[in-house]
């Protein structure tokens, strides 16, 4: 068998592609909170942490009962709806000047990702 065609072997949440970047830019948003305004605190920045986390978290949560289709494929339903809810709060970001047009521009190409993968994901769940 050609290694190059060799699927990777998942065994747990861990090990999805989605999760890992998911997980990667959800603690990449917290360090850039760090940098909000202090009003922000109870506002924006709680808002973007608690969305960008959603996303990996569902993921997880949706593994540990993935016996049950439509439960599983609901919470990546979920994790998407937080990928847009994240994005929403990134523009927020950048139109109150928290974030640069450049910074935003790699974000949101980073959660449109996140959405890709999890889309592709929810239609072929069987076969990861």
């Amino acid at each position: 068998m050609n290694e190059d065609k060799v699927k990777n072997i998942v065994r747990t949440y861990r090990d999805l592609n989605v999760y890992q970047l998911s997980y990667t830019l959800a603690m990449k948003l917290f360090e850039l909170a760090k940098r909000f305004p202090k009003e922000e605190t109870y506002s924006l920045t709680d808002q973007v942490r608690r969305a960008s986390r959603s996303i990996p978290v569902n993921i997880a949560e949706g593994w540990t009962k993935r016996k049950y289709e439509n439960v599983f494929i609901r919470h990546l339903i979920d994790s998407n709806g937080s990928c847009e809810e994240t994005k929403v709060w990134l523009d927020f970001a950048r139109d109150c000047a928290y974030l640069d047009t450049r910074g935003h521009k790699d974000l949101l190409e980073r959660y449109n990702e996140v959405g890709a993968m999890l889309n592709s994901l929810i239609k072929n769940w069987q076969t990861f």
